[in-house]
């Protein structure tokens, strides 16, 4: 993004608006981690410590979560980058 039409009072205020909806957004998908994995993996609380088929569930269904995000996310940079590509042929 350009902010370069903003002063730097401006800029320095967008930045934290980004950083902080960055935080946010990490915050939820780290939440949304633990809560599906807890769900899924974690069913005997007979103990204080993960059991060796709860520990490897959960591994499993982080892993599983991360490498859907990602893919998500490498999507949706395509699909931007493609209408950022749209927009700019559109302007000639």
């Amino acid at each position: 993004m350009d902010f370069s039409q903003y002063s730097p009072a401006e800029q320095a205020q967008l930045q934290r608006v980004i950083e902080k909806k960055q935080m946010t957004d990490f915050i939820k998908l780290y939440s949304g981690i633990v809560e599906r994995c807890f769900n899924a993996c974690c069913n005997d609380f007979t103990s204080k410590t993960l059991s060796s088929k709860e520990e490897t569930c959960v591994t499993n269904c982080a892993d599983k979560f991360l490498k859907h995000a990602e893919r998500v996310g490498a999507r949706f940079a395509e699909q931007n980058a493609e209408a950022m590509k749209d927009a700019q042929a559109g302007s000639r």
